[in-house]
């Protein structure tokens, strides 16, 4: 296996990574309004995802400075291509950290409900975003002889991404309902457990026409195995949540989306970026990656870096693994 097919297959891995982990907390972000009944249970969402949510971002960083480093090409193309989805991306998530740490510094019941509302749209619509930009990645794009993209933001908004984009949002916000079940104690939990059967169902129908859709127009056997996989701990998501198994729950939530992840990017290889005008001017890990000094130096690097990243985060989630209600929060949020 060539440096560039390693990095082709980091990157995917930085990318699950990042699904797996901000997926949750984009879940609980939106359901600050459709699970929470009043500013003390709101307060006990975001306390759930506030050591966490920064961490979880770390991914983002991570997978965006490998594609410019190992696929620079690949890296110029999408963000010239998608300039206009991922500046809307990064607002969001800008945003999103803002009101995060400033919702609480003044007691005004309009200023904390102002943050409270931007939470929720800032995790709904890149939820919704990150599945129409990786719905065209996978689908293809109008790529010219130069890899350079000659489309119009029109034309990313197809029926194929904009069913992707509602499966990330259905997806990520059943993810975080099963965390939120698992991180919480008292009423708000059981309620999260009967939302998350209702979100389940209807990420399982979208899902299912969305996997089956990708894996006819351009699966392959291990495609295959991928969408057998997603379904398979779907369904096994939705059986232990109705048992109460919340564990289990998150954790087959969590492998629904790495198998879906996975299912995308072993359609998409060779290719990182297809051209629909003509195969020949699609983006491939070969064209468009950088030299073998630079994935040879990278390499080293990540090596060195990976497990520190990793302990990091694991102790963060350690510290604070144990569940939270209305009972731990202050009269003032009421």
């Amino acid at each position: 296996m060539e440096l560039h097919d390693v990095w082709f297959v980091l990157i995917a891995v930085l990318w699950t990574g990042y699904f797996f982990l901000e997926g949750f907390d984009f879940g609980v972000g939106v359901l600050t309004r459709l699970l929470a009944r009043n500013r003390a249970e709101k307060r006990v969402l975001i306390n759930t995802i506030g050591p966490v949510w920064d961490g979880n971002e770390v991914w983002l960083l991570t997978a965006g400075g490998a594609t410019f480093a190992a696929f620079p090409e690949w890296y110029a193309t999408l963000f010239s291509g998608f300039y206009l989805p991922l500046l809307a991306i990064l607002i969001c998530l800008i945003v999103r950290g803002v009101a995060f740490e400033y919702r609480a510094k003044r007691p005004e019941e309009n200023w904390q409900r102002n943050w409270e509302t931007a939470i929720f749209w800032t995790s709904l619509l890149p939820a919704f975003l990150w599945g129409v930009a990786f719905g065209n990645i996978v689908r293809g794009v109008r790529l010219d002889a130069d890899f350079e993209y000659v489309g119009t933001v029109w034309d990313l908004l197809n029926p194929y991404a904009l069913l992707g984009g509602l499966v990330t949002l259905t997806l990520f916000t059943f993810h975080g309902t099963a965390f939120t079940a698992l991180k919480t104690v008292g009423d708000i939990r059981e309620r999260a457990r009967k939302l998350a059967l209702k979100v389940g169902l209807v990420t399982a129908v979208l899902a299912l026409v969305f996997l089956l859709w990708t894996q006819v127009e351009s699966g392959d056997g291990a495609s295959l195995v991928a969408f057998g996989v997603a379904v398979a701990s779907l369904v096994a998501a939705l059986g232990a949540n109705q048992a109460g198994r919340e564990g289990w729950a998150f954790t087959l939530s969590g492998v629904t989306i790495v198998a879906a992840v996975a299912m995308l990017f072993l359609t998409l290889f060779p290719n990182v970026m297809p051209s629909t005008l003509d195969p020949e001017w699609s983006l491939t890990v070969t064209n468009a990656s950088s030299s073998p000094y630079t994935l040879k130096i990278m390499t080293w690097l990540a090596v060195v870096a990976t497990p520190l990243v990793l302990l990091y985060q694991g102790w963060t989630y350690w510290v604070f693994r144990k569940r939270i209600g209305t009972q731990h929060i202050a009269d003032l949020v009421h």
